[in-house]
């Protein structure tokens, strides 16, 4: 279902992609949720973040990774020598899957033009896929994080890197060193220096 092909040849930038989007009741996550999470950051960041769909806290405040897990990625980020401002941060589904459930397929169906669109408006020098289901969706179903994180991959012909989820290291703290190796791959790429404050 691509509804951006048939009526969005007006949709220039993510502005006019958000109102395109409107008060969007494409799927069945707009029947719980507070507000959309349309994604925040640079039009023309270097680098996007994509996590799987809107928590809580962000269904609240209508802002990606506004809670626990988004205070970790802006610390990630930080040390990358970068700051919130200059990156991008969005997610697949704009809605909050229910308990906070992986998005189920018809979900992701409904949302990823508007990811697509949102990545090809940007045109970041890297993608970076936050934890297993937003890899899988770029990436296919067969993609394995454990085994295809700190891999360069590629989407819509960029690069990309999967990486964990921040609310994964919040459970799993070990797992850091390595978020930290593939962030450290993604600054390389874009020649960016670690901020020695972290």
């Amino acid at each position: 279902i691509d509804y951006l092909k048939t009526g969005a040849s007006h949709v220039g930038s993510l502005d006019d992609l958000r109102e395109f989007i409107g008060d969007c009741k494409r799927c069945k996550l707009s029947h719980g949720r507070s507000n959309l999470v349309f994604g925040e950051g640079s039009p023309e960041a270097g680098l996007v973040f994509v996590g799987e769909g809107p928590g809580r806290e962000e269904d609240l405040a209508g802002r990606p990774f506004v809670g626990e897990a988004g205070r970790l990625l802006s610390k990630i980020i930080k040390a990358m020598g970068l700051t919130r401002e200059e990156v991008y941060i969005c997610n697949v589904v704009k809605c909050r899957p229910p308990n906070n459930r992986d998005p189920e397929g018809d979900e992701i169906e409904a949302c990823t033009p508007f990811l697509e669109k949102q990545l090809s408006l940007i045109r970041p020098e890297v993608i970076c896929t936050l934890g297993r289901v937003a890899a899988q969706c770029l990436l296919g179903e067969g993609f394995k994080i454990t085994r295809g994180r700190g891999h360069w991959h590629s989407f819509m012909d960029t690069p990309l890197m999967p990486t964990y989820h921040p609310a994964y290291l919040l459970r799993n703290p070990s797992e850091k060193r390595q978020v930290w190796e593939d962030v450290q791959k993604i600054m390389q790429h874009m020649g960016l220096e670690a901020n020695k404050d972290e």
